[in-house]
């Protein structure tokens, strides 16, 4: 991974002081750590804010925002090579374990940025481009004092608005209940927006989200898992 990375995470770090997210980095292992030298000028998106990402028209774009170790989403790449896929993680470990997946299955519809996804939304993403805005298990934030770092707000997703094409959709999920609900406010509220659940609550898990292994423990403790699925009108 370039020095530039490295910088512009770091600035970014200094300049924003409520984020929806922790650094943890982690320990990387040596083939994260190879990837990220070897693998990131490959299937890697520096982030420039004067330069928009450029989105081909002729194939539906999927954002992933927190995409984790990167299993479900190399696993909706590889399932869907007529639809381009952009994942953005900030946690490192991540990044690499999903560049190394790339380069096993040989992926060309899948590139990664490592920054923060408010930044990258608002300087380089075109409004009005993408097809579907993914968010999967994000952090719950569930002590009182710290729900506001929850990234779902309403103006995170008046900014998801803006960059959604018309009929682009939003799908989020958690096993969380009380930020499904807050979830759920926040989208019930937002112009622009209309719910795809008939129940105008939630819907049952899309077969084209994967089930990922964090879920399927969760499953086996009793945890709920709650979709929302959003669309653009």
């Amino acid at each position: 991974m370039s020095e530039q990375l490295k910088t512009n995470n770091q600035q970014t770090e200094s300049k924003r002081t409520i984020r929806s997210f922790v650094l943890r980095q982690g320990r990387l292992t040596k083939g994260q750590q190879q990837a990220l030298t070897h693998l990131w000028p490959i299937y890697g998106i520096e982030y420039n804010a004067n330069s928009s990402i450029t989105i081909e028209d002729n194939k539906p774009t999927i954002l992933e925002i927190g995409f984790g170790m990167g299993a479900s989403l190399i696993e909706m790449a590889n399932a869907s090579p007529d639809k381009n896929f952009i994942g953005i993680e900030v946690h490192r470990p991540g990044v690499g374990a999903c560049l190394m997946a790339i380069e096993e299955k040989q992926l060309t519809n899948l590139k990664v940025m490592c920054h923060d996804a408010v930044e990258v939304l608002e300087n380089m993403i075109p409004n009005e481009s993408l097809d579907k805005v993914q968010i999967f298990f994000p952090d719950p934030w569930h002590k009182a004092r710290h729900n506001k770092r929850r990234i779902i707000q309403p103006e995170f997703v008046k900014l998801i608005v803006k960059k959604l094409k018309t009929n682009g959709v939003l799908h989020l999920a958690t096993d969380w209940q009380h930020y499904a609900e807050h979830m759920l406010e926040v989208l019930s509220q937002a112009d622009g927006f209309k719910n795809l659940s008939p129940t105008n609550d939630y819907i049952p898990r899309p077969e084209d989200r994967p089930i990922t292994k964090f879920e399927k423990r969760g499953q086996n403790l009793g945890h709920g898992v709650w979709d929302l699925q959003f669309i653009k009108k």
